[in-house]
């Protein structure tokens, strides 16, 4: 299944990059096929609304969304959960996409 990982970035330090990576790894070995907002196509510096419209639209193509720790306290990852759900797309904490 693709699933797309979603969890708080901004104010993090190195963007929560090494737990988005984390996650795309655990995923992978457990047989999906993961998708980062980090590897959206945008430099690292384009803004915010930049970022979420780029994010949102790898999301639109995903089956499933993996939740981090941490998800509530970002707005970025409330909207994307918020949509992800409003369209059908299965939405669940990391821990239960993998066996």
């Amino acid at each position: 299944m693709k699933i797309y990982i979603s969890g708080p970035i901004t104010g993090i330090p190195d963007g929560n990059r090494r737990a988005f990576s984390m996650a795309s790894m655990q995923l992978d070995i457990a047989g999906h096929e993961s998708v980062s907002p980090h590897n959206n196509g945008l430099p690292a510096d384009a803004s915010w609304q930049e970022h979420m419209r780029a994010d949102i639209r790898i999301l639109m193509d995903c089956e499933g969304m993996a939740l981090l720790p941490g998800w509530r306290q970002s707005k970025g990852a409330q909207i994307e959960r918020d949509l992800a759900l409003s369209v059908g797309i299965v939405v669940k904490p990391l821990e239960e996409w993998l066996p």
